[in-house]
């Protein structure tokens, strides 16, 4: 060929390689012996107590077949994410008749039902294990819950809602479209024992939201004293919000599944309970969701010249989770960048901190949601603002770094200084929030002759509690993978203007593996600057620098 001639063609040939390059770049971003690293670093630190279906020796293998891999500059983050995973595989039980199951405890403990599980931190376990690669144990855990009989509504829980989350990303409507009808008998249920008209709010105990001895929970007219236990009743911006869920989730796989009709009715129970959550249980002057302690009747207010207890609580911030409050409302959230609020070294505390009953307490009741920090109401905030920050308008109160400071402090939580003085991962039921002692714990190992008790749940109870989430949190607020649709997902990171680099490697969603990576400079990755999104290896959106993306994948 003459030169000429290979110089008119040279563009063409440019432009077809780089093409290749774009569209099929095949490479490892991540090294995945990242996860036998962590792995041995949890293994050698870990007393394996109680052994279920993935035992330690097993776990660094069922993790890198199971997983997407996550790297930051925030190792503390990083590591977080994987100890999660390691802790989460430990609680995934195979029953003797075959079922499986999440269980929250890992020993057997008398409140837990058939098979040892809870309903209460159910809807985690589905947003967090719906990112594992093999689906399986989430479809039995599914089926399981709807026949479990009462064990469903033995605590709050949304399952429809969680449920659908699930199949979005495995894309399962099989399984929709199966336990839809018992879908609908759990809400109708819900509605005959815990809500006197639909003109009025569900109630709830505090204890049956898994909210023990809060402030507001002392309050409302007695339904039940045993043994020092006082429970009344409140309708509670939680349990209100869950079944906002469970309506328009139940609306959704309706219209999903052709059934119109249920579509309509559906949505609108959805329309008129969030219109109740806004109207009833929002305190303007407080500018907070509160519950309103009720008679044992659940018809009416108890409280004597108040409608409202006076403490904000942060269970306050639940509507968000379903997108419920209006955007005039984002004033809520000035309470956890506030030192007299929720805001506390070791993380959020379940009461604002101002209040004259704010207490840490190491008397009475073991699990006391009075100001300790607890995992599970952490989760539901760090989701609900990831909400604030990704369907609603910017807002003065809070953005992405209030956001990744709460976070940080989640993180940093996730630890235990040992009797030998080493500090090593740990997770377990409620903080102290001024210097990270795990106060349950604390108290539970000498809580019987100078022991752990058999009736309190054996010895460590409350290790590797898995009554939260974290990989989801990571997954879908810091990364911002946010699923949508049948084929379709956006992305929005909200990770700090800082960081260089992350990356979030081999994400299964919808039968696909999603690769996220941003290389702030373009020396890390290969792929040069700025923020890529692949799809089995070809890129399918990207920007030059962190911004929203909406991505549509190949049907």
């Amino acid at each position: 060929m003459k030169y000429s001639s290979f110089m008119r063609i040279a563009p063409l040939f440019v432009f077809l390689c780089a093409s290749c390059f774009e569209y099929a770049f095949a490479k490892s971003f991540i090294d995945a012996s990242v996860i036998k690293k962590y792995v041995d670093i949890f293994n050698a630190d870990d007393d394996e107590l109680y052994i279920q279906h993935i035992p330690n020796a097993s776990a660094a293998e069922f993790l890198s077949n199971n997983i997407a891999l996550f790297e930051c500059p925030d190792k503390e983050i990083e590591a977080v994410y994987y100890f999660r995973w390691w802790t989460f595989r430990k609680h995934i039980k195979r029953a003797e008749d075959g079922t499986f199951v999440i269980t929250e405890f890992l020993p057997p403990v008398s409140w837990g039902g058939k098979h040892n599980a809870i309903s209460c931190a159910a809807a985690f376990h589905f947003r967090e294990g719906r990112w594992l690669r093999d689906t399986s144990f989430l479809e039995s855990y599914a089926r399981y819950w709807f026949d479990c009989g009462n064990n469903i509504r033995r605590y709050s829980f949304w399952p429809a809602r969680a449920i659908l989350d699930f199949c979005t990303v495995s894309g399962n409507k099989e399984l929709l479209r199966e336990l839809y009808p018992k879908m609908k008998d759990n809400f109708a249920e819900w509605e005959r024992r815990n809500r006197a008209s639909e003109e009025l709010p569900f109630w709830q105990i505090d204890s049956r939201d898994g909210m023990e001895k809060s402030i507001s929970g002392k309050l409302g007219e007695v339904i039940r004293k045993k043994s020092g236990w006082i429970d009344t009743r409140a309708w509670r911006p939680t349990i209100n919000s869950y079944m906002y869920g469970e309506c328009s989730a139940i609306a959704e796989i309706a219209k999903m599944l052709g059934n119109e009709k249920d579509a309509r009715k559906y949505a609108n129970k959805a329309l008129e309970l969030k219109k109740i959550v806004n109207e009833m249980l929002w305190d303007n002057s407080a500018r907070f969701y509160k519950p309103i302690p009720v008679n044992a009747a659940g018809t009416k207010p108890f409280l004597k010249g108040s409608v409202f207890p006076d403490v904000r609580e942060l269970h306050g911030y639940t509507p968000w989770l379903f997108n419920i409050p209006s955007p005039d409302r984002s004033d809520a959230w000035a309470q956890i960048s506030d030192a007299s609020g929720f805001k506390a070294p070791f993380g959020l505390t379940t009461a604002e901190q101002r209040h004259r009953e704010f207490a840490v307490s190491y008397s009475g009741h073991e699990c006391l949601w009075d100001g300790p920090v607890w995992p599970y109401a952490t989760s539901i905030t760090l989701l609900g603002l990831a909400n604030l920050l990704n369907d609603y308008p910017p807002s003065d109160y809070a953005d992405k770094s209030v956001y990744f400071e709460a976070l940080q402090s989640y993180a940093m939580s996730h630890h235990r200084i040992r009797e030998d003085g080493k500090r090593v991962f740990w997770i377990d039921e409620n903080i102290n929030p001024y210097n990270g002692d795990w106060i349950s714990r604390t108290r539970l190992k000498t809580w019987s002759n100078g022991t752990w008790s058999e009736s309190m749940g054996g010895r460590e109870r409350g290790k590797d509690y898995n009554h939260s989430e974290f990989c989801d949190i990571i997954i879908t607020g810091l990364v911002g993978f946010r699923p949508e649709g049948e084929n379709s997902f956006y992305l929005n990171p909200l990770i700090p203007d800082y960081w260089d680099y992350f990356c979030l490697q081999n994400l299964r969603y919808r039968g696909r593996d999603i690769d996220v990576v941003y290389d702030k400079r373009g020396d890390r990755y290969g792929l040069g600057a700025g923020l890529f999104v692949l799809s089995g290896g070809r890129i399918v959106a990207k920007s030059d620098k962190i911004a929203k993306l909406h991505v549509e994948l190949d049907r």
